[in-house]
């Protein structure tokens, strides 16, 4: 059996067609403001896309500065305590161990605020309802994504200070300090 494929027509032809027929017809028909059905719903989606764009662009400025923020802090940390990591090192901890202290300090730091920030949205819910679409405002799995992504964020930006951490040499540490 073959297939007959339409040819795709232009939206203006076939605007023009129409109102050929409608004039046809009748003459005294003022047609106006003819549109197809693809700009009539792209002008109903317009603002709720405007909506997400913004809420899009907002929430990445905001990822940007929690990671350059907990840089930041641990980076600040790191270097006030760089006699601390001197110290623990000449006493024999090893690279993992120093480490895994500052990243542990690091997550404990992101825990707490990803607890504070989990009671805050689940708070401001009401009102972003009318804004979503296909998702319920307490939904577990989006909450459980976004919970991953801020830790991921929080450890990945935490990392650099604590691997220049354990790069302190304790006899040049100890000898400034």
């Amino acid at each position: 059996m073959r297939t007959r494929i339409q040819p795709q027509h232009n939206a203006n032809t076939q605007v023009a067609a129409v109102e050929n027929q409608i004039r046809t017809l009748d003459k005294t028909v003022t047609i106006s403001e003819v549109e197809t059905m693809d700009d009539i719903i792209a002008d109903a989606n317009a603002q709720p896309r405007f909506y997400l764009f913004l809420l899009t662009a907002f929430a990445a400025l905001a990822l940007v500065l929690a990671a350059v923020g907990i840089f930041g802090v641990m980076s600040h940390s790191v270097s006030r305590r760089t006699h601390e990591m001197a110290v623990r090192m000449a006493l024999g901890a090893r690279q993992g161990e120093v480490l895994r202290l500052v990243l542990g300090e690091s997550m404990l730091l992101a825990g707490v605020g990803g607890v504070v920030g989990l009671v805050i949205a689940l708070a401001l819910t009401p009102m972003m309802k009318t804004l979503l679409y296909g998702v319920h405002g307490t939904d577990p799995l989006t909450f459980a994504a976004v919970t991953g992504v801020l830790a991921t964020v929080a450890l990945l930006a935490s990392y650099i200070p604590a691997r220049r951490a354990t790069m302190v040499d304790p006899i040049v540490a100890l000898r400034y300090e």
